[in-house]
């Protein structure tokens, strides 16, 4: 039994809240079990060096932790992020922007600014999910206003967490779960069960492929779930 009550193939309560703030492009809180990520989206009318003259655009993200978000203080990164923060806000934008027709966004980049307000373990798979609602209803937006024409965004995807633990395969790791975990890894999949990005690696002995097997299946059955809640949210934003 886990220590929260879920079967092993039971993600934690998802909470998908839009709208959280007024200032920016578009706004999504998540929480996933007691983690908690603010998600907001921001037009720049530019692009990266590399991307000028070419009429793509260019999705990147920005990912950190309050300083209470954790029971020890956690410091603010205001002499740069540090390496955990930089992998994260990495992956956050290279997902979003796997899914997205990036020449269809014109000569603009968007940002995704990921806060973690409280730690409990996944919080880049809840940052990926937050931050594709939020980037969803940051296009809807556009659209509205004629800036871009049509939507970008090819298809769905989420991210998830599983581990091995005493043997036993669990989905959706709390944080408890995690530092206890033999393997931990996360899966970014689309909706229609293509890869992303999968971050998988042995704590102490290494698996088999018969273990990511098993692992691989959770995953997809946990982003199925969490994509019909994106669904739900984004219909009726």
């Amino acid at each position: 039994m886990r220590a929260d009550g879920r079967a092993f193939d039971e993600i934690r309560e998802l909470k998908i809240k839009p709208g959280f703030l007024k200032n920016p492009l578009s706004s999504v809180l998540v929480e996933l079990g007691n983690t908690m990520v603010l998600c907001t989206v921001s037009l720049d009318e530019k692009v990266p060096p590399f991307l000028k003259g070419t009429g793509t655009g260019w999705i990147t993200a920005e990912y950190a932790f309050i300083p209470g978000a954790t029971s020890d203080r956690t410091p603010r990164e205001t002499m740069g992020r540090k390496g955990r923060s930089m992998e994260i806000q990495r992956l956050i934008g290279r997902t979003l922007r796997a899914v997205v027709d990036l020449s269809k966004l014109g000569e603009r980049t968007l940002w995704i600014d990921c806060e973690v307000l409280n730690a409990d373990g996944g919080t880049r798979t809840a940052s990926v999910i937050g931050g594709f609602v939020a980037l969803k209803l940051a296009i809807k937006e556009l659209i509205g206003r004629g800036v871009i024409q049509e939507d970008p965004v090819l298809e769905y995807m989420a991210g998830i967490s599983v581990g091995k633990i005493g043997g036993n395969f669990l989905l959706d790791l709390s944080y408890e779960e995690d530092v206890a975990a033999e393997v931990d890894a996360n899966f970014f999949l689309t909706e229609s069960g293509k890869v992303v990005e999968i971050q998988a690696g042995a704590e102490s002995m290494p698996f088999s492929w018969e273990d990511f097997e098993r692992m691989k299946e959770l995953a997809e059955k946990g982003i199925k779930e969490i994509i019909q809640k994106q669904k739900k949210v984004l219909e009726n934003g």
